[in-house]
């Protein structure tokens, strides 16, 4: 790996964590010694990275600093393309759009071997079928973000009708189908909606209770119990 290289890794590897990370758990990670550590760290330091902490405690990089434009394998160019084209084929419109955008903007800085390997990537998304959701997907999303209620007309598979006020707080893409993920009021329990079926839906001026991260949380808990239940 060449030093250029290594630093960009080390670089990562410091984003990748929150709190201290101790030289020797570095220098093992990216195969070199604890002198070539601290040299590194140093050079880093001169280069503007607020990297704080010292040997024998560990290193933080604090947040801000913008790495500059970044070498990839091309097994991540390839995770990178396919990503971005599957959103670009199976996603609301807002996304789609950015999804094009950002592939754009990772292209226009890559070296120029490595953006002719991106634009010849040939691993493609099969085309959708015809598109079950207008812009609800994307009010959904602004109201997760915005951790907003959401009054919804939903009409189950058994074509019941029902009114409820959820919680949203997640969006599970599927190829053929996306479900709301929320904390149904009526129901007093996470439940899962299909946004096809979803007849109308009116985002609420009122913030639900918590933060959706907590829900998140909360929800997945409850799957595991479900799914440890279920084994037994």
């Amino acid at each position: 790996m060449s030093r250029s290289r290594r630093l960009l890794e080390l670089l990562q590897i410091l984003r990748s964590h929150r709190y201290p990370v101790t030289g020797e758990r570095l220098a093992q990670q990216l195969g070199i010694s604890l002198r070539t550590l601290y040299r590194d760290i140093a050079t880093l330091q001169q280069q503007g990275a607020d990297i704080r902490g010292e040997a024998g405690v560990g290193y933080v990089l604090q947040p801000g600093f913008m790495l500059p434009p970044l070498m990839f394998s091309e097994e991540e160019l390839e995770a990178l393309v396919l990503g971005f084209r599957w959103v670009a084929k199976r996603a609301d419109a807002e996304l789609r759009t950015s999804a094009e955008s950002a592939l754009a903007k990772i292209s226009a800085v890559l070296p120029r071997e490595l953006r002719e390997a991106m634009e010849a990537n040939t691993l493609l998304i099969a085309p959708p079928g015809e598109p079950k959701d207008g812009d609800e997907v994307a009010v959904l999303r602004r109201a997760i973000r915005d951790g907003l209620k959401v009054g919804i007309r939903y009409r189950a598979l058994d074509e019941r009708e029902s009114q409820r006020t959820v919680w949203p707080f997640a969006l599970g893409y599927f190829n053929e189908v996306c479900l709301l993920v929320a904390w149904c009021e009526k129901r007093q329990a996470f439940r899962n909606f299909r946004t096809d079926r979803i007849l109308h839906l009116q985002v609420e001026n009122q913030r639900y209770p918590t933060h959706r991260f907590a829900l998140l949380r909360a929800w997945r808990e409850a799957e595991k119990e479900r799914c440890s239940t279920d084994k037994n």
